[in-house]
């Protein structure tokens, strides 16, 4: 007899021939199984195996259509290790069984089969199924929980992302609501470009942080109403080793790890005359090549003490000046059809329109 934790699974008998059918049914029954599908139609019973939950199949191989081997041909795409399938046929020569084992049986038998035998190979098959089952349930449930932390993880960092750049408000009035802006704009990029909807959100928080580093620049330089001198420029250049190095203790987390390259690379250039490494082309992350686009478009739009903002047109002509020089040209291309967003970006989340919105 089954032990009770058996008991209830599902089993399906599939034959043609009806005696056979009732004696493996009745057999399965003395057994101890309570829960026993039987069909001699091939077709309802393979119906009805695709739309309801089973634990094991008994299948006849030469059958009218469906075959077995049609049936196996429909199922291969089931978990085989917790949906079992034992063939029962008297097709007895090696093709068959391979080709049977090949559609993913899981044991063969050849009638005349012995009942004493089958049932426990039945029994056998169930334990080994219903133990896959419970791993499986396991496996899921772990995944939920690592998907849980993983989503708390993310949700933490996008917190401490939003404190930093409120803490760099503070330091710069600058970085307002141009670090909104930047972040937007960062993201119609990366649509343009048909990155993941995980990637273009993920750049939208992180381009935000591009400039984090300047809260470590002394108050003289970063206030400084006029141009700033080559020294001056040289110690405001070190923000971007600054904000790496903030930004750079959080690995496995894509949005940190986007932030930092985005903080340290993005005064590269395209030809590789930017600042702190010298990279060039595609050695500079793209994240990165598309924040100093965006960056360098809202630094000429805005007002600043010592200029008045650059007009659309003008930062057009200045950007594609740049195409292989300053931005990678296929960004710069992308730009052309971004233009008006980018100007209404500025307009909705201006400087002067009193309106701060939070990252």
């Amino acid at each position: 007899m089954l032990p009770e934790s058996l008991r209830d699974a599902q089993v399906v008998v599939i034959d043609d021939i009806a005696p056979n059918l009732r004696l493996l049914e009745s057999g399965l029954r003395t057994f101890g199984l309570r829960q026993v599908q039987a069909f001699t139609d091939s077709a309802a019973g393979l119906v009805w195996l695709q739309n309801n939950p089973w634990d094991l199949l008994l299948l006849d191989l030469n059958m009218p259509p469906p075959t077995g081997f049609d049936i196996l041909e429909a199922l291969k795409c089931r978990d085989g290790s917790c949906q079992p399938i034992i063939v029962i046929t008297a097709l007895n020569d090696a093709p068959n069984r391979r080709k049977g084992l090949q559609l993913g049986a899981n044991d063969y038998l050849c009638k005349p089969v012995d009942l004493s035998e089958l049932l426990l190979r039945v029994r056998n098959t169930l334990q080994l199924s219903l133990a896959s089952q419970a791993v499986q349930k396991e496996r899921n449930a772990l995944e939920e929980r690592v998907q849980e932390r993983t989503q708390q993880l993310t949700e933490t960092y996008q917190a401490m992302l939003r404190s930093l750049c409120r803490a760099a408000r503070y330091r710069d009035d600058e970085t307002g609501n141009h670090i909104l802006r930047i972040g937007e704009s960062a993201a119609l990029f990366a649509k343009m470009l048909c990155q993941s909807p995980e990637w273009v959100e993920t750049i939208r928080q992180a381009a935000p942080m591009h400039d984090i580093g300047k809260i470590a620049i002394p108050d003289g330089i970063l206030g400084k109403p006029g141009r700033l001198t080559d020294e001056e420029r040289q110690v405001m250049s070190n923000h971007a080793r600054i904000g790496h190095e903030i930004l750079n203790d959080f690995q496995g987390s894509l949005l940190m790890e986007m932030a930092a390259d985005i903080a340290f690379h993005h005064h590269e250039k395209w030809d590789g005359t930017g600042y702190p490494q010298g990279l060039k082309g595609e050695e500079i992350p793209l994240a990165a090549r598309i924040v100093a686009i965006c960056d360098v478009y809202d630094a000429l739009r805005s007002e600043r003490p010592y200029k008045k903002p650059w007009t659309n047109e003008e930062i057009r002509h200045y950007i594609h000046e740049q195409s292989g020089k300053h931005f990678d040209p296929h960004l710069v291309a992308l730009a052309d059809q971004l233009f008006d967003h980018l100007e209404q970006l500025q307009a909705s989340l201006s400087d002067s329109n009193g309106q701060v919105l939070d990252v």
